[in-house]
């Protein structure tokens, strides 16, 4: 994929309180969309800063960017098979982006899970009401271990986004669809409906 230097998508932050020096796309998700999309190993190079803070911004970027393939592939590997990429494609073609601002990030929660609060602004397209919305939204995160790492290791390198909106027949007591080993009730269960 090969954009020219511009704005990196989640930089822009359309809030008038907010003023940084934003990083061009090149420098920012563009990394993480080629290394994910075009390695085979489906990892991004530039793990050492990620965490589930950089995910939502490298997803947004991939809506803004219409890049269906890596909100797939960035969304737990159990639900991903479930995704409609046809849907997310057009749903990311449809909407006008207008910017992103993180609320908040909750980088620790229990051993492997994270929440980040944010908005993501678009335009909409009712000429009645004000045309910048906002869809504002609490994600939940999970880090999944490295199949090739040692299994008594606590060494967790891939953050996956955890899509409340997916339908899946798990019961309480299942094992959790992280593959954690805990049950799912006492892992991803809290964070999904």
């Amino acid at each position: 994929m090969s954009i020219p230097v511009q704005t990196c998508p989640c930089q822009i932050n359309p809030s008038p309180d907010f003023t940084s020096s934003a990083l061009a796309y090149q420098d920012c998700c563009q990394p993480y969309h080629d290394g994910l999309l075009n390695k085979e190993t489906d990892k991004a190079d530039c793990k050492n800063e990620y965490s589930a803070e950089r995910l939502m911004r490298t997803r947004y970027s991939a809506f803004v960017l219409v890049i269906p393939e890596y909100i797939v592939k960035t969304t737990l590997p159990a639900q991903q098979s479930l995704l409609d990429i046809k849907a997310i494609e057009a749903w990311a073609k449809e909407t006008d982006w207008a910017g992103l601002e993180i609320v908040a990030h909750t980088p620790k929660l229990g051993k492997r899970h994270a929440q980040v609060e944010f908005k993501a602004y678009f335009n909409s397209s009712d000429s009645t009401a004000d045309n910048l919305q906002a869809h504002h939204e609490l994600s939940a995160f999970v880090r999944v271990a490295d199949k090739t790492t040692d299994k008594k290791s606590e060494h967790y390198e891939n953050w996956y986004f955890l899509d409340p909106t997916v339908a899946m027949s798990v019961t309480q007591k299942q094992p959790c669809i992280c593959g954690s080993g805990e049950k799912f009730k006492r892992c991803c269960g809290v964070y999904l409906p």
